[in-house]
């Protein structure tokens, strides 16, 4: 007890001005009639005018013109005894500059007072104003993306529709050798895989809002066969020898049309950055961890070096191997059809040694 009455004997003599004064922060005491009565240095610092310029003119004057009727609304408010909390706006510096202060403002009606403090928010507003132009170029691409993979799907169908029925229109009572019979049933069979995924992706980007894509129990298997199908004569030209292993789990909430991209993608691009000297060996498993399911997609190709690509990989157009069918364009829909819906992608690769994707799903066990 007398050691709380001495703190408070030492505080009531000491000079609170200097508190006042030294105060990183904007303090101010302002008249009901919109003009400062007193401000502490760093007011002076931060607007770039003087106290005698700050004193013969309204505040509101100082105030951004956009934010100078909503700064009247809230001051009409404090004039009520109303205290104004954290209210932001921006103030114009005598360079021009703009500023951006966050308020909290107690008002005295008896004296006709206002007192106020405020933080010099400018740069957090900046950092804030770069996060959204980032946004706003990622949501351009990715609806210029949309366009150009729903005319993309949409047009393709036509020749696959024509292919399919000239398959139909082919007597093949007339055709003896075997081998050619089975050639013409492998292609008639991607032919039909093809149309089908270009017609789901049809369906899921004709819809309006890519944030309400549709999902439900995608079987992984199911979705892995239908690729290895219409990728048929790709993997047995390249000798691909595929290991897959879904013993954790072969199900997950997600869409199909994205289950079958990300798969096509990681499934071509093992195949087409294989090491020159050997068969593509890839590998895709499912596991358990941390209480949620991931897809393990690995193979044994070219790699990456993660040290120059790190920030690249799931880039739109950004492509590293030099590949003639290099069009950067695989990767960036993978990562935006897995985050999109809630889930996270990473990769682990060193050079000559290949890569590993993992794909957490958002699903919890």
């Amino acid at each position: 007890m007398e050691e709380q009455t001495r703190i408070t004997q030492f505080v009531a003599g000491y000079d609170l001005e200097r508190f006042f004064e030294l105060s990183a922060d904007l303090f101010c005491i302002a008249g009901f009639d919109g003009y400062f009565k007193k401000i502490n240095p760093t007011v002076s610092k931060t607007l770039g005018f003087t106290e005698a310029e700050l004193f013969s003119r309204p505040i509101n004057s100082f105030v951004h013109p956009d934010d100078q009727d909503v700064t009247n609304v809230k001051r009409d408010r404090l004039r009520h005894d109303t205290p104004l909390l954290n209210f932001e706006n921006r103030y114009v510096t005598k360079s021009g500059e703009i500023v951006w202060l966050a308020w909290t403002s107690m008002p005295v009606p008896d004296e006709q007072l206002v007192f106020a403090i405020a933080k010099n928010i400018t740069y957090k507003k900046k950092q804030e104003e770069g996060r959204n132009a980032m946004l706003a170029d990622l949501t351009a691409i990715n609806h210029e993306l949309k366009q150009l993979t729903y005319t993309t799907s949409h047009d393709l169908r036509m020749p696959v529709n024509n292919l399919l029925a000239i398959f139909g229109l082919m007597n093949k009572l007339k055709i003896e050798d075997r081998e050619t019979l089975e050639f013409i049933a492998v292609l008639k069979m991607a032919a039909d895989a093809l149309k089908g995924t270009l017609n789901n992706y049809v369906d899921a980007l004709g819809q309006k809002n890519v944030l309400n894509i549709e999902t439900e129990p995608v079987n992984i298997a199911v979705s892995l066969a239908n690729v290895m199908r219409s990728l048929s004569g790709l993997i047995q030209s390249s000798g691909a020898v595929i290991d897959i292993r879904f013993d954790d789990f072969d199900t997950v909430i997600f869409n199909k049309s994205y289950m079958e991209s990300i798969l096509i993608n990681l499934l071509t691009n093992a195949i087409k950055y294989a090491k020159p000297d050997g068969s593509p060996k890839i590998n895709i498993s499912t596991r358990h961890h941390d209480g949620l399911k991931q897809l393990v997609f690995a193979d044994e190709g070219l790699g990456f070096d993660m040290d120059n690509v790190r920030d690249k990989i799931f880039g739109l157009h950004q492509s590293f191997h030099g590949h003639a069918d290099s069009k950067g364009i695989g990767l960036y829909l993978v990562y935006n059809h897995v985050t999109g819906l809630g889930g996270d992608i990473a990769v682990e690769s060193e050079v000559n040694k290949g890569a590993r994707f993992t794909i957490t799903f958002r699903e919890h066990l």
